[in-house]
């Protein structure tokens, strides 16, 4: 008897592994609530910031999400204080994909992607 499935072996079964691993980022959650993710999000200490981040430990536009294809990607915006991804500090230079249940921390807060 084989160790295949359907699952794995099937065009079926090879589109339902794909739309598996494809699990997208559609929102933030930020004091509570549920903030719905749109192409492109700024993230800062400013009042012109989607989200504003009251603490001096947020720099005045800290960071940006955007949206890429299908996907959402956070980029440090050269903040003094850096971005945190999962405990890590991001590179400002470069764009980092988002994953349900990541965890952003902009100086003391966390921001949680569902």
């Amino acid at each position: 008897m084989s160790d295949t499935t359907i699952v794995n072996t099937s065009p079926l079964g090879q589109h339902l592994d794909r739309i598996a691993e494809s699990q997208q980022v559609s929102y933030l959650v930020f004091n509570k609530k549920r903030i719905q993710l749109v192409a492109k999000i700024t993230i800062g200490r400013e009042t012109d910031n989607n989200i504003v981040i009251d603490s001096k430990l947020a720099s005045r536009h800290h960071c940006v999400i955007q949206k890429i294809r299908d996907a959402y990607f956070l980029k440090d915006e050269n903040s003094t204080n850096g971005t945190f991804l999962n405990g890590r500090r991001i590179p400002s230079d470069k764009y980092v994909r988002l994953n349900p249940g990541d965890k952003l921390t902009i100086g003391s807060s966390n921001l949680i992607m569902g």
